[in-house]
């Protein structure tokens, strides 16, 4: 049996949180006869929770039959200089565990390193050389590109000039590059990096392997956690967001939207999630007679899939101004929406846009309130027909994205990578 290591600082199992891509694949990729072993950091992103490893620089789980590593790291809170170091005290816990897992547990014969961060990537091709195996970089996240666009490091400063310096080294030495996001290899020719424009990276080696849903999984869930709500079964047009709510997700704006509608009785906005501006927004709505928007609050997630497959419109509401949507769109949400079965309106005009491809939703070329309430007005106007067409569409494109679909793109980059 060939052996495969995923390197993913964030990467959860069921257990123990929601980053479960590399779960799945590890899962599929055991059915090809492949022993894939994810690695991870015991401290859990975002949650504060810790995976004890009983003092130990590793602690080594079978989950489900798939092995999984929780490195031992530094604690670390918000965005500051701890989580640099708990970044750096994962690329190092790497370097210096493999080399004693590979003698208890076999040595790797392709091991892929995954973003957010580039340190996990730069371990990978490391630890590759170390076993003279090849390597592959899997973007999550072009980095230091969200770095710049939020504002946080200029481009043309010292520290921007090595974090891209970084990048690209990564890229050059990676036998193959993943991206999740379809136009993310556009990054490279637009900094030049690409042999046609003089650089020494061979487009060739690039990949796209996008994010997904397990559709068994998600319809089953759908029979099995039904959540009894009066309101999914009114016989209303039911506008539906679902995540969380908070100032960069912009949940005023469904608001916005929805005050211009309140002469249609026969729509109502159902927003599922917590978050720090919940109660403000809950006042503003009772304050200014928002009276079709019913705020949900928080649902535990194995009750969104049928939460959103009772809804007539799911929305993806995103800004505009905070990423580059031009690559196109990796947001898991995205793959359940369509799995759903029901049209989709995204607040956002995307590059190698999904929606268009499939015709399973449609998307505004401005994130205005006006714009919003007129593409839920088209789809509430919709003849039966063509919505039903919609809806058919969005099922059928979800199974693109099915992870075991997604899982034999990547068995093509492995085997690829073995061959030369």
């Amino acid at each position: 049996m060939r052996r495969f290591w995923i390197l993913n600082h964030y990467a959860t199992t069921p257990q123990t949180g929601p980053m479960l891509r590399h779960f799945y694949f590890a899962q599929c990729l055991q059915e090809k006869d492949m022993e894939t072993t994810v690695f991870a950091a015991n401290e859990l992103h975002q949650t504060g929770d810790t995976v004890d490893t009983h003092g130990k620089p590793y602690l080594r789980t079978l989950e489900e039959g798939v092995p999984f590593v929780f490195v031992r790291t530094s604690r670390y809170k918000g965005n500051g200089i701890s989580r640099v170091k708990n970044m750096l005290s994962f690329f190092f816990g790497l370097l210096r565990i493999a080399g004693g897992y590979a003698k208890t547990y076999g040595r790797p014969d392709v091991i892929m390193g995954s973003s957010a961060h580039p340190l996990t990537s730069i371990a990978g091709i490391l630890l590759a050389k170390r076993f003279r195996v090849p390597a592959i970089v899997e973007v999550r996240d072009l980095w230091p590109e969200a770095i710049f666009s939020f504002g946080k490091v200029r481009m043309d400063s010292l520290a921007g000039k090595l974090l891209s310096a970084g990048e690209k080294w990564m890229y050059v030495h990676a036998d193959a590059i993943v991206f999740t996001k379809e136009g993310d290899v556009d990054h490279i020719k637009e900094m030049g990096w690409d042999t046609e424009h003089g650089g020494r990276i061979d487009l060739r080696k690039c990949y796209y392997v996008n994010n997904g849903v397990k559709l068994k999984e998600y319809y089953q869930s759908i029979r099995e956690n039904v959540l009894e709500d009066p309101d999914l079964e009114d016989g209303r047009f039911r506008v539906v967001y679902t995540g969380t709510i908070r100032p960069v997700n912009n949940v005023g704006n469904l608001l916005d939207a929805a005050k211009l509608l309140r002469a249609y009785p026969d729509i109502r906005f159902l927003i599922f999630g917590g978050g720090s501006q919940l109660e403000l927004l809950k006042e503003r709505a009772e304050k200014e007679g928002i009276n079709n928007v019913v705020f949900k609050g928080f649902v535990e997630k194995k009750y969104i899939p049928y939460i959103l497959s009772r809804s007539s419109v799911n929305i993806l509401n995103y800004s505009q101004s905070r990423y580059n949507w031009s690559r196109g769109n990796s947001s898991n949400k995205l793959f359940e929406y369509m799995a759903s079965g029901k049209p989709i309106i995204s607040t956002v005009k995307m590059g190698y846009c999904i929606l268009e491809k499939y015709q399973c939703g449609l998307s505004l070329e401005e994130c205005t309130p006006e714009a919003l309430a007129e593409e839920i007005l088209k789809i509430h106007r919709m003849p039966e027909e063509a919505y039903a067409g919609m809806a058919e569409n969005a099922k059928e494109g979800a199974k693109d994205f099915d992870f075991s679909v997604l899982t034999e793109r990547l068995y093509q980059v492995i085997e690829d990578v073995e061959k030369n």
